[in-house]
């Protein structure tokens, strides 16, 4: 999430979540859409963003179900043989003056109308060392792994250092039975500021791999601050679950040349480090922030290998924060985050929220956009409370679910991925910021952060402050 640009113990200007954003606004775009109309919401520039959140909004989409576990923030979702997965945010950036430790919470969906908590991990209450009191667990991957050394369901878990000496690096987790989650080890990134960012977890021919994301480890770890140290992207060997073991690495400023904090023609500061990573087998997809999105062959986990990347114009914003596959692996969403749409002192950049580009990856040597798609409220700078940015895409067929902020889940049909169309948009009932630390105590606002759609077509999404919602288009 792009609220907040933490300044790490280096001078890089690096990406948490939090509330106010210093960064640089804007990006630029290919192919315009048309917002269908629903009643109450104009189309016109300047119009909407009030209405939008203070107004819960259901257009295309139904809500099955609803659960707030309260006490704090809540991450992402994901969902896995009739469970929701629902991960949880703290402060990295506060100095630890928010750090509930709340852990991943699992939720039964075999009653779509009542998510059930019937489960809880990685939240620093469960026996063993080292604890993770002081950490906050934002992203959770969780699938069926076969290997040698293990057979069930494995969870991914991303853990962050939110308070001194507290953890750093990511959870492995047995849930093959959800209601009874066993953990089988923690995995800690060597120079990692906060810990592991964010993560995929990539079973591939009877082995099992972690991708984590350590931001800024490069310029963090550089022995004398002009050479590159280790790497952002770490390729960990999951295949037995209780011994992981790092096995390769790859970094832009080594590989590339790519200083991770550099001054652009125009002045803009331009950063460059791995936020979030998927993969589809044999290729891993780097989001690199204002570097684009990277593609490499980790078919030799040992030695990955650049193949091509996206870039960005000079009125771009940049922020490539999370990407998507989609169509047989020829199309790709990158969704670009931004939360400060008018500050830029240059007077260079586009002013808007962060929205998707849509690139054809046949030869993903070049990846070529071919369309971005923008809502009214994107190239609105004036808003009330909440945030406008597009956070992270999936696709499921020629269906693109978006978790945005404010804007809630938006859904585009992508039978032609040139000219995306929404068919569907939903917005949650405002609810209150928790902690006050988004917003002031008291007001409230849409702030979806994940979306996740099974197979049968269940959607879920994950509010930051009202907790985990079950839909249906």
């Amino acid at each position: 999430m792009r609220a907040l640009r933490s300044l790490a113990a280096t001078a890089a200007a690096v990406l948490l979540v939090a509330p106010a954003a210093a960064a640089h606004p804007g990006v630029h775009v290919t192919a315009a859409f048309a917002v269908p109309a629903f009643p109450g919401v104009s189309a016109v520039s300047g119009t909407t963003n009030q209405l939008l959140t203070t107004t819960p909004l259901t257009m295309g989409l139904r809500v099955l179900g609803h659960a707030d576990p309260g006490g704090g923030f809540n991450g992402d979702v994901v969902a896995n043989g009739g469970y929701a997965y629902l991960g949880s945010w703290g402060n990295g950036g506060g100095g630890g003056t928010f750090c509930p430790s709340q852990g991943v919470r699992v939720y039964s969906l075999f009653n779509l109308a009542n998510p059930t908590l019937v489960s809880t991990f990685a939240n620093g209450t469960e026996p063993g060392t080292p604890s993770l009191a002081g950490t906050w667990t934002e992203k959770v991957i969780v699938k069926h792994v076969i290997t040698p050394s293990f057979s069930g369901d494995l969870a991914a878990v991303s853990i962050q250092s939110c308070k001194p000496g507290s953890f750093r690096g990511f959870g492995l987790y047995d849930v093959t039975d959800p209601t009874h989650p066993k953990r089988l080890a923690l995995y800690e990134t060597p120079g990692a500021i906060w810990g592991s960012h964010e993560i995929w977890l990539q079973p591939r021919n009877g082995k099992a791999y972690v991708y984590t994301c350590v931001i800024d480890s490069e310029l963090t770890t550089s022995p004398d601050g002009t050479s590159p140290g280790k790497a952002d992207f770490r390729i960990i060997d999951v295949s037995d679950p209780r011994n992981p073991k790092e096995v390769g690495e790859w970094g832009a400023w080594k590989e590339l040349g790519i200083n991770p904090v550099t001054r652009d023609a125009n002045g803009i500061t331009r950063n460059s480090f791995v936020h979030s990573v998927i993969g589809d087998g044999t290729r891993a997809y780097l989001s690199y922030w204002d570097s684009g999105t990277i593609i490499l062959d980790v078919s030799n986990p040992a030695a990955p290998r650049y193949i091509g990347r996206t870039t960005f114009g000079p009125a771009d914003e940049g922020n490539a924060h999370s990407a998507w596959i989609g169509r047989g692996g020829t199309l790709m969403i990158q969704t670009d985050e931004d939360f400060s749409p008018t500050t830029d002192p240059t007077g260079t950049l586009d002013a808007t929220w962060g929205y998707p580009r849509f690139f054809d990856i046949t030869d993903p040597a070049h990846p070529r956009q071919i369309a971005t798609l923008k809502l009214p409220e994107t190239t609105q700078t004036t808003t009330p409370p909440g945030y406008y940015s597009v956070h992270d895409p999936k696709i499921l067929g020629n269906l693109a679910f978006f978790s945005w902020y404010a804007e809630g889940v938006v859904v585009a049909d992508i039978t032609n991925p040139a000219a995306p169309r929404v068919v569907a948009h939903w917005i949650p009932p405002p609810a209150a910021d928790p902690r006050g630390f988004f917003q002031a105590p008291g007001v409230k606002f849409a702030n979806v952060w994940g979306v996740y759609v099974t197979n049968t077509g269940t959607i879920l999404a994950s509010d930051i402050n009202s907790g985990l919602w079950v839909l249906h288009m």
